[in-house]
């Protein structure tokens, strides 16, 4: 065994809590990260887990190697990075963590530019819209649309998302189209519940004056996708994200409500573990965000 496969192991199963996970997030098998950490434990002397059926516990010994270990696992990554700087190309998998719309209409079409760019990186893209743990995880970056609170995690600033309000061209025909923000309270609204904000809705008009007003609605949904099909269908005046809506406004079954006024806006962040150093892999794909975006 290489001392480093035993370092990097231990590490894996610290983090992720099982050498299942561990295993999986390393690209090796189950008894071969066993195995590896059993060597290592050999060769101290000492046990680095406590091992049942049920749990697996890291002992006072094994978070002492886990804190000293990962620094120096960090430094030779930089080590190797430093010395073939930009001859080398970042390689092996990079698991990304994605909002689900965000990951299916935005993101995904992006992928095959990314890796043509760079050959030897593989990626795996986790599509869900829960908080995970990245480390328990093995996600080597998280892409979210709103900030974290979380002081262990770094959060680098990609873009800006506006959201838009719209309604169907047959909606807006029936019920007349809104000139004021005030007009709108007379209409159906659909409401995103994913927004803590409920029916007060924040308007920003074209001088930069900003209101609430108090929207009408009869229907909520969890999903912007699916506020979006609803305004389709004719159910009323959605706050959806413009990068959700653009191809429905270019296509015409959908129309912008107060053009020229404002609403919500959220940053769309790149989210990594607050640590030393990262991985060329990672600063190449956040790089690569930055760039289309720009």
């Amino acid at each position: 065994m290489d001392t480093l496969d035993g370092i990097r192991t231990i590490i894996a199963v610290v983090e992720t809590g099982s050498f299942t996970a561990a295993s999986e997030r390393l690209g090796i098998s189950k008894a071969l990260a066993s195995k590896y950490v059993g060597e290592v434990e050999d060769a101290l002397g000492v046990r680095l887990f406590n091992r049942s059926t049920r749990r697996l516990a890291l002992t006072e010994a094994g978070r002492r190697y886990y804190d000293r270990a990962l620094p120096l696992l960090e430094e030779f990554t930089e080590l190797e990075d430093d010395v073939t700087g930009e001859q080398s190309n970042p390689q092996g998998l990079l698991r990304v963590s994605v909002p689900v719309t965000f990951g299916e209409m935005t993101l995904s079409p992006m992928i095959p530019s990314f890796l043509s760019q760079y050959p030897d990186m593989r990626v795996d893209l986790q599509l869900n819209d829960r908080m995970i743990d990245m480390l328990e995880d093995g996600i080597d970056v998280v892409i979210r649309i709103g900030g974290v609170d979380d002081s262990s995690l770094i959060a680098r600033h990609i873009k800006t998302l506006p959201l838009i309000l719209c309604a169907s061209p047959a909606y807006l025909n029936k019920y007349g189209i809104p000139t004021s923000p005030q007009d709108i309270c007379d209409h159906q609204c659909i409401i995103d519940s994913n927004f803590r904000i409920g029916k007060q809705w924040p308007i920003i008009s074209p001088e930069g004056l900003s209101e609430s007003i108090k929207v009408s609605s009869r229907v909520a949904a969890n999903s912007p996708r699916a506020v979006k099909e609803i305004a389709l269908a004719g159910g009323g005046i959605g706050m959806i994200p413009r990068f959700i809506v653009e191809d429905s406004l270019a296509a015409g079954s959908l129309q912008e409500v107060l053009p020229g006024y404002s609403t919500l806006e959220f940053g769309l962040f790149a989210i990594y573990p607050h640590r030393r150093y990262l991985s060329k892999k990672v600063r190449c794909f956040i790089d690569f965000l930055i760039a289309e975006y720009s």
